[in-house]
């Protein structure tokens, strides 16, 4: 009995399984059938690749192998090479780059039949040669090279073309020094090795293929997520770096939690699949923003829609300074009382000017005294006498906090709904179905006070409630909004605790959010140097250290 590298599909691994002799053909092909079931499951591209040449070199008894991946200039390209006898790894997931150069299937626009790799690619056929030392119609000037380099003496080799699913080569498996199961000595690979070794070719270039297959529509599905963010960047250079952002952060968030041995969240793990199904939901938590006004997104100040209207109201002072002026000049008004009124109105414009950014929260006294300036008179283009300032200005220079009026912040929040729809429409593979749950629940609150379903913190995943925090926390340190600067590391996670406080966000993510200094290494990342202050964890409410 031999032993061969054998997949378990189970554990995610290469295990050893006992592999009958070679004249044992009936347990081989069952074996043989039972690696090229697992190579399906393997998602890896370089663990794919090493399986399919361990299983070969296996299976057929050879000492060495290499594996050849076709380019798209119509090259094989060396992807592994690995020798035994001689420890010799290179390429896959061994770190040491293969210093080869590629194999042309062309040369001077003529078939390239003079190496045998590029002849099985071309022809679709096997070489089994015996010795390469004395086979004729091929160039081993290469070999030979690398086994006086070497000390190694490449002697038999098989060379089996790798075809796709319309008989396309995708590579060549190529087997040197099959080794007699009872002398140990080297020898010609039989008829049965090359049969089997053709049959696994089969099975490893179809797994492949298809492996190919599925990372190309994967790339092709975040290529066509990113050109969503690249319209809402496009719309609005203030999401555009939060839609990228926050997804860093949630699986930062997530992987501390993964990594989490003791407390309520011990048992939380992630397969591979899990974390790819929260990267594409992070990605895609916003992309209900390509619905979104643009005058409402990227409202800098109060009175923004399409253009800043402060510049209007400035237009009516220099209309009520001019007036007074006149006024002045009839002799109704004395030089000092007119000092007087003109400062009073350049006070006023100052004060709305103020106002209107947004950064303070108004207080009872700003409010009423934004009415009283309302209610100044002016006469307009028309000759009509109206009041200073319209009933929507005066709606937008009292809004308490930040620049959004109730309707504006409605059509903000709007947002969330459109992603969740978006998604919900998506006939979404099995493994990426909480897609809409993780994206659209990152407005919730865990006392249910949240929008737009209100869910409670039981009623959503541990991915849902980690992209709630990165949603929070990356919008206080944001430094590329136009309505604020970002916050310092110290002011967000005083703002975060508070947060942890009243049940906005979950309590057990917020202490694993500071305790594994998630905070830390994503501002190592994104923040300005200045933002990145010394942080005190005791004085962050609602954390205990």
């Amino acid at each position: 009995m031999r032993e061969v590298n054998v997949y378990d599909t189970s554990a995610g691994h290469l295990r050893l399984g006992a592999l009958a002799a070679p004249d044992d053909l009936g347990l081989r092909l069952e074996q043989l059938n039972a690696i090229g079931a697992s190579l399906s499951a393997e998602r890896d591209i370089n663990h794919l690749l090493e399986s399919i040449l361990a299983a070969a070199k296996t299976i057929t008894g050879a000492d060495g192998g290499t594996l050849y991946r076709l380019a798209e200039d119509k090259t094989l390209r060396f992807e592994i090479v690995r020798t035994t006898s001689h420890k010799y790894y290179l390429g896959g997931t061994s770190g040491n780059p293969v210093p080869f150069y590629p194999i042309h299937l062309y040369k001077d626009g003529k078939p390239n039949h003079s190496m045998v790799a590029a002849h099985a690619a071309l022809t679709g056929k096997t070489v089994n040669i015996a010795d390469a030392y004395t086979a004729d119609g091929f160039d081993f000037s290469g070999t030979r090279a690398f086994d006086s380099k070497t000390g190694y003496r490449s002697k038999s080799f098989l060379t089996v073309p790798m075809r796709d699913h319309e008989h396309e080569a995708i590579g060549v498996l190529q087997l040197i020094n099959a080794r007699d199961p009872k002398t140990g000595e080297i020898a010609a690979f039989s008829d049965s090795d090359q049969r089997l070794a053709e049959s696994l070719a089969s099975q490893a270039a179809i797994a492949l293929t298809n492996r190919m297959l599925i990372n190309q529509l994967e790339q092709l599905f975040e290529s066509f997520i990113n050109l969503i963010n690249s319209a809402i960047d496009e719309k609005s250079p203030y999401t555009g770096g939060h839609c990228q952002r926050v997804p860093q952060l949630t699986m930062m968030l997530a992987e501390a939690v993964n990594d989490t041995r003791e407390g309520p969240l011990a048992d939380f793990h992630m397969s591979e699949k899990d974390r790819y199904e929260l990267k594409i939901a992070g990605l895609l938590h916003d992309c209900g923003k390509v619905t979104t006004p643009v005058h409402v997104v990227d409202k800098a100040t109060k009175l923004e829609t399409i253009y800043d209207r402060i510049h209007l109201i400035d237009t009516r002072f220099e209309i009520l300074k001019r007036d007074l002026e006149l006024e002045s000049l009839r002799g109704n008004l004395d030089p000092q009382q007119l000092r007087n009124r003109l400062r009073a109105l350049d006070d006023d414009r100052r004060f709305l000017h103020a106002c209107n950014i947004g950064s303070e929260r108004m207080r009872d006294e700003d409010v009423a005294r934004v009415k009283r300036i309302a209610a100044y008179r002016w006469r307009d283009m028309a000759g009509h006498e109206a009041n200073f300032l319209s009933d929507d200005e005066v709606t937008n220079l009292t809004i308490r906090a930040g620049t959004l009026t109730d309707e504006e912040r409605k059509v903000i929040n709007h947002h969330i709904v459109a992603t969740i729809k978006m998604l919900e429409a998506l006939p979404w593979p099995k493994h990426l179905t909480k897609v809409p749950e993780y994206a659209g629940g990152h407005h919730e609150r865990m006392d249910g006070k949240g929008y737009p379903k209100g869910l409670k913190r039981e009623q959503m995943s541990v991915q849902a409630r980690c992209m709630g925090i990165a949603d929070i926390f990356e919008a206080l340190t944001a430094k590329d909004r136009p309505y604020k600067k970002g916050k310092t590391l110290s002011e967000s996670l005083e703002i975060l605790g508070r947060m942890r406080l009243n049940n906005h966000v979950d309590p057990d993510l917020f202490d694993i959010f500071v305790r594994r200094k998630v905070y830390r290494r994503y501002a190592e990342m994104f923040l300005d140097p200045e933002q990145i202050d010394q942080v005190d964890e005791a004085r962050i409410p609602g954390y205990q250290p």
